[in-house]
């Protein structure tokens, strides 16, 4: 772990007033009552849409770095900021990374967007440096801090969300280091690493980085709402390895009933948990507690990103061949409804009280 409070810089980015269209970003104007936001990011346009969940509505387009991969905001139960919050966006740089036929663009990254999403404006955007190809991002629970996977650099940074300037950072020395998550209590971070096939597990209080083998492909992850288990999709071993957090071991492993596991989310409730099988184009849903598969919900082509809605009742899936996000009725395991936001969506959060309705 090394500490450089002059490492990392800040680029002012033009802000996009709402009463004005540029490049065809015009958005509907403000209205008085406050409400949530799902924000998808479309990694072949190079911008966030931000949708109305409650009509699917995009309400507004706003310009990334290139290829957008992941966006980070308040978890469900940190509330909203009184100013309505921010998104953060990591712009990897790679972009047509499943698309048929065609090669991906590999352009690598090195900044963070950063969305004021009461004005549905860019108002940052925070430059790393050598720290390229940022790709998984966290935001903390008070709103305070960045964590973000460097896949260029083999490292995880922790920025100030405020200015972007990098408070610390850890060197994971495994391949493709993709997503992290952080516990509850935020005083561990877990990291897959794809090409090393594992899990990287950083403590926060002594700076202790551990990786732990878990299988090949290791990327999606999440951390159980109880706090006890970090789930990890093996795409390409096609399973889930199933990690306690106290003993930060493999504690079980589960057939992923699909190929290419991607993703995985848990409900808020922690009674069930998602994986989106990206090459089955189907979600599989599991019983956590019993971590036994509950059936599959088929989708459409190369699901990737999940995003579930705070209140559980419904999930969403990028589909990023069809360029189109499946709404799931979870209770029923069924899809209710398609709709598109542009090309190739993927990342996805969702932001409470965000945005004027």
């Amino acid at each position: 772990m090394s500490a450089d409070p002059r490492a990392g810089t800040r680029r002012r980015a033009r802000s996009f007033p709402l009463q004005v269209a540029m490049l065809g970003l015009a958005v509907t104007g403000p209205a008085p009552a406050a409400a949530d936001l799902l924000i998808v990011l479309n990694k072949s346009d190079h911008e966030a849409a931000l949708v109305d969940p409650a009509t699917l509505a995009v309400v507004a387009k706003l310009p990334t770095g290139r290829g957008p991969h992941e966006v980070a905001t308040l978890p469900f139960d940190a509330g909203a900021r009184g100013d309505g919050g921010h998104a953060y966006v990591s712009n990897y740089g790679f972009y047509a990374i499943f698309t048929e036929g065609e090669r991906p663009r590999m352009e690598a990254g090195n900044s963070i967007t950063v969305i004021d999403l009461a004005r549905r404006a860019v108002v940052d955007t925070f430059d790393l440096g050598a720290r390229s190809q940022p790709h998984g991002i966290v935001l903390s629970r008070d709103g305070r801090l960045l964590w973000v996977t460097c896949e260029g650099a083999r490292l995880v940074v922790e920025l100030d969300a405020a200015t972007g300037r990098v408070l610390r950072e850890w060197h994971t020395d495994q391949d493709v280091s993709h997503m992290v998550v952080p516990t509850r209590d935020e005083t561990k971070l877990y990291v897959s690493n794809i090409r090393s096939g594992s899990v990287t597990v950083i403590d926060r209080r002594d700076d202790r980085v551990v990786s732990i083998p878990t299988g090949a492909g290791a990327e999606g992850i999440d951390v159980s709402p109880d706090g006890r288990e970090v789930w990890v999709t093996n795409r390409g071993a096609n399973n889930l390895s199933v990690l306690s957090v106290a003993g930060d071991s493999v504690v079980a492993t589960i057939d992923s009933h699909g190929e290419m596991p991607i993703r995985v989310k848990f409900t808020p409730d922690g009674r069930q948990a998602l994986v989106s099988n990206a090459r089955s184009n189907a979600v599989a849903v599991f019983d956590a507690k019993a971590r036994s598969l509950l059936g599959t919900i088929a989708v459409g082509a190369m699901p990737v990103g999940i995003q579930m809605a705070p209140d559980g009742r419904r999930a969403f899936v990028a589909n990023t061949n069809d360029h189109k996000v499946t709404v799931i009725d979870v209770a029923g395991r069924k899809v209710v409804k398609t709709f598109g936001t542009g090309n190739e969506p993927d990342g996805m959060a969702w932001a409470r009280g965000a945005a004027a309705r």
